[in-house]
């Protein structure tokens, strides 16, 4: 099947030479077992290219099934991928095949392959290399015949360095590699791919297409379009359904493009200076709350000298600057951290405060839990509860927003 036809069954508009490069690989591997690893940013149609190498493939008529690595939640995804026993862990009331056994025969593509936890990433290395495999909480060695086809839009070679992904696995996946160009790259589809949204979009809602002047195509092609083809679907819909003026100008397409980069979707796995800057301010907030650890205990500490009143009786008479000094250090401290609140008072017999133990480190971390959730809720509000978009936005992996959402019980 030659390019042309590659396009037009899977739908792919784009004449780019890299874009045509990449189809032209995705069919010459297909009908090998050979793993496939593709790599480009998030949005530029990565998941398409798996389809294509199965579909043109000798296991066309076995199963397929795509995988976000990234939505499954740590705990779970070895049993999701391996399957599990009866009473294997908590919870596990029968047991369960995974999907490398469900799947034999046919192809799995494994989108987001840099989320999987090393230790998964050491199983999934022994069904690569023999085709092998152990239920959790089995001895038993059961063999698959799976083609795997991978995906990744982060820099898989500097997670290595990192220590977050395996370098053994990472050859044994990239024994072919397809990149996937970013949208930026390929400027002259991108008008082809903004009418045929427009087209599809007409049809769909049932209003007239959607025109652009010369200035407002120009400008169209000109944006950067960090989320790619994704980010420019979307865009294109809410042009469908808000304008009424059908005819859009180079003023009215400003409007929806996103000016400022500095919330451009980050990977996970980011550059030092990027993680310079969030790991000061993870320092400095654990900096300032050890601070306050250290006064509650201080003030403890005065509070059990002052039970004794022999003790008691000789500081209030000899050393009652002492005291008051204390109290002004505590007002010093409070006032010059902002956000942290710690409750400083002088220290004597009638104000003397309550027993502190337990019950002021729990304050401690339920402040850093509220502020917490505070941020997960704003980043969900703003993607519209996408929890990929979120936990980017957020610096951390889908998985752990899953496990963050179940544990703070998050609408």
């Amino acid at each position: 099947m030659d390019i042309q036809s590659i396009k037009q069954r899977f739908g792919i508009i784009g004449n780019d030479p890299f874009l045509n490069r990449a189809i032209d690989i995705a069919s010459q591997v297909a009908p090998t077992d050979i793993t496939v690893l593709i790599t480009g940013e998030s949005g530029t149609g990565k998941e398409v290219f798996p389809k294509i190498i199965h579909y043109l493939s000798s296991r066309k008529h076995g199963p397929y099934i795509a995988l976000n690595c990234g939505a499954i939640p740590e705990g779970t995804i070895d049993s999701e991928l391996f399957g599990h026993e009866k009473g294997s862990f908590t919870g596990a009331h029968e047991a369960r095949k995974g999907y490398f056994e469900v799947v034999n025969s046919g192809t799995i593509f494994l989108d987001e392959i840099a989320e999987l936890p090393l230790s998964t990433q050491v199983r999934l290395l022994r069904v690569l290399e023999s085709g092998e495999f152990i239920k959790v909480g089995s001895s038993k060695v059961i063999k698959t015949n799976v083609r795997v086809v991978a995906a990744s839009n982060v820099d898989i070679p500097e997670a290595i360095n990192e220590g977050k992904f395996r370098q053994d696995l990472y050859y044994r996946l990239n024994t072919v590699p397809i990149f996937i160009p970013p949208l930026r790259d390929r400027k002259d589809d991108i008008f082809l791919l903004f009418r045929k949204f427009v087209s599809d979009f007409a049809e769909k809602y049932r209003m007239p297409a959607l025109h652009l002047n010369q200035e407002a195509i120009k400008m169209l092609i000109n944006y950067p379009w960090y989320g790619n083809i994704r980010q420019l679907k979307n865009i294109t819909e809410q042009i469908s359904i808000i304008e009424k003026n059908r005819e859009i100008t180079a003023q009215t397409l400003l409007k929806y493009l996103p000016q400022s980069q500095s919330n451009r979707l980050p990977v996970l796995y980011k550059k030092q200076d990027s993680q310079k800057d969030f790991s000061e301010r993870d320092l400095l907030y654990k900096v300032l709350f050890d601070m306050k650890k250290d006064i509650n205990d201080l003030k403890k500490i005065v509070y059990d000298i002052l039970q004794n009143d022999d003790v008691l009786k000789n500081l209030q008479k000899n050393n009652a600057h002492l005291i008051k000094k204390l109290h002004q250090d505590f007002e010093t401290i409070s006032k010059s951290n902002e956000g942290i609140e710690i409750q400083s008072q002088p220290i004597g017999v009638e104000q003397m405060p309550e027993p502190i133990h337990n019950s002021e480190i729990i304050e401690e971390s339920l402040s850093i839990q509220k502020k917490e959730i505070d941020l997960i809720k704003k980043a969900l509000e703003k993607y519209n509860g996408k929890r990929k978009n979120a936990a980017k936005e957020l610096g951390i992996s889908e998985r752990t927003l899953y496990r963050k959402i179940k544990e703070y019980n998050i609408q």
